[in-house]
């Protein structure tokens, strides 16, 4: 049985942008956009009642903006991955996004294609992020003084931390060392503990600066 549709989530305050990114994945064979919201309080609300496997979210809008959206979506444990899509490249804007829990980060003038290909990426586990992006995140790490912490890991964490940089789930990375999933978990409290970072995606970011991925 083929596999099921990835089902997308759109939240954007333009109508014209939804409507533009609705023609253009509906055509996609893997892609199902399953609604739409105006801002970030409704796409709160659409995506516990849809359920969606991935948001497509814009940063800025009008009463809940995308940053507190991911806030609430976290808070609500729900499952969908965000991805972010705007046309604001500033640093202030990118870090929280990403902190905030969004999986990757890109811009509106992204080619329809790589959109697409961004969603794929997203919702299989990956973090993506168009390289200036990435480099603004790692430009704060540097002004963290984040370079030496990885001496501290031991061989094992190592070995964590180049999967996770590799867009792995804690269940993959257990099944490819041969661990249980409890010991993965403690593993990468262990590994942002010792790095000073928030969350994976700082900690792949982290992994891919020091040549940690296969």
């Amino acid at each position: 049985m083929a596999d099921k549709p990835i089902r997308v989530l759109l939240v954007d305050d333009h109508q014209v942008v939804r409507r533009g990114l609705r023609t253009f994945l509906e055509v996609q064979d893997d892609i199902e956009v399953v609604g739409e919201a105006s801002d970030g309080a409704e796409g709160v609300d659409r995506a516990e009642e849809l359920r969606p496997d991935v948001v497509l979210m814009d940063v800025k809008m009008p009463g809940t903006d995308g940053i507190e959206a991911l806030k609430r979506l976290r808070e609500l444990a729900n499952p969908a991955r965000v991805l972010i899509v705007t046309s604001f490249t500033e640093q202030r804007t990118v870090v929280p996004a990403l902190r905030a829990g969004a999986c990757g980060y890109v811009y509106k003038d992204i080619d329809p294609d790589a959109l697409a290909g961004a969603i794929r990426s997203v919702h299989a586990g990956h973090v993506l992020l168009q390289p200036e992006v990435a480099g603004a995140l790692l430009a704060q790490e540097d002004s963290h003084g984040g370079t030496g912490r990885g001496s501290t890991l031991t061989e094992r964490e190592r070995e964590v931390l180049g999967l996770i940089a590799d867009g792995r789930s804690n269940r993959e990375i257990a099944r490819a060392l041969v661990l249980s999933e409890k010991t993965v978990k403690t593993h990468v409290s262990n590994i942002l503990m010792k790095l000073d970072l928030a969350d994976r995606t700082q900690a792949a970011l982290w992994a891919v600066r020091h040549g940690l991925t296969n």
